[in-house]
């Protein structure tokens, strides 16, 4: 499994991407499924290598994946916690990365609140740089598990007809996965409220939709975001009772979709406000095979960016 068709030295984004880079990671990431099903699921590709992994906003699917999947690969890890580090007495974020590079990491994971942090270390960090989740602009390796996951399903990732639904105004997820699939030359729906669905989408060549059935009519994959309450999404409608009963998901509204279409989430869920639990839970979810192919993507990730391509993965 040579990288040689990989060249980036950084994961910012799917925008820096293009789509045989992106068909490369998945098919480093199918080779990686495999190992996630053995007795004993360790390679030894990173090993004497260090991957940290430095979160400042909560999450739970993201950051274990990472911390699995570096262990998989037999790195040694650092789990930075902001909330006990040198931050809170006031150091600022280039020198907690400076401090964290004396360590000699050859992988820096970041997920920060505030756009263009992960592009901000490269100007100064000598490490190799991944974008977990910058503030609302973009969130890569989650449309990557998102596309490995569709084409598992499919058999391809084109000539496929996607829609996002929700908050798409503060999903880094929606624009990271309306940049892959345009890439893909997919035909994008974005399904929301109007104040959730900004006009600059339509000029990034999305189609908007304000009615949940029209948008999802005749689509392959169905994709539903949480309301990011977080954010202040709630100020944009006027209740989530409102809200559910435009623009939850539920069986009645998925049979407009195409015969074999799958729904997917992000998570975490808010079942039965943005999805029905019956729909959730029914054999077109493929919600939890997402969260398995988050391991084996970020595995690719890692993987391809350790800056040697003389290795196998097995």
């Amino acid at each position: 499994m040579a990288n040689a068709a990989f060249n980036q030295r950084h994961l910012l984004g799917i925008e820096h991407l293009d789509a045989s880079e992106i068909d490369h990671i998945l098919d480093t990431a199918d080779s990686f499924v495999e190992v996630s099903t053995r007795s004993i699921k360790k390679v030894p590709a990173l090993k004497g290598r260090t991957v940290v992994n430095l979160f400042f906003e909560n999450s739970t699917r993201t950051r274990s994946s990472f911390e699995i999947a570096a262990k998989r690969l037999s790195a040694d890890l650092i789990n930075f916690n902001s909330s006990v580090s040198s931050l809170k007495k006031g150091e600022s974020l280039k020198d907690t990365v400076l401090t964290l590079e004396a360590m000699n990491p050859r992988i820096i994971v970041i997920r920060h609140s505030a756009a263009g942090s992960p592009k901000y270390l490269t100007t100064f960090a000598r490490s190799s740089i991944v974008n977990a989740g910058d503030g609302f602009h973009e969130h890569p390796t989650q449309a990557l598990l998102d596309a490995l996951t569709i084409r598992q399903r499919f058999g391809k990732l084109r000539g496929l007809k996607i829609a996002i639904v929700g908050d798409i105004l503060h999903s880094r997820v929606a624009r990271s996965n309306l940049i892959l699939h345009q890439k893909m030359g997919n035909p994008v729906h974005l399904v929301g409220p109007p104040s959730l669905v900004p006009a600059e989408f339509e000029r990034m060549g999305a189609r908007v939709f304000n009615n949940l059935s029209a948008g999802v009519s005749g689509v392959d994959v169905v994709m539903m975001l949480r309301v990011q309450e977080e954010r202040g999404a709630g100020n944009y409608f006027p209740s989530i009772r409102e809200y559910r009963r435009l623009f939850e998901i539920n069986a009645e509204v998925f049979a407009q979709a195409a015969p074999h279409a799958i729904v997917m989430h992000p998570g975490p869920l808010n079942r039965d406000v943005e999805i029905e639990t019956s729909l959730a839970d029914s054999d077109r979810s493929v919600i939890l095979q997402q969260v398995n192919n988050g391991i084996a993507v970020r595995m690719a990730v890692l993987y391809l960016l350790k800056g040697e391509s003389n290795e196998t993965a097995h």
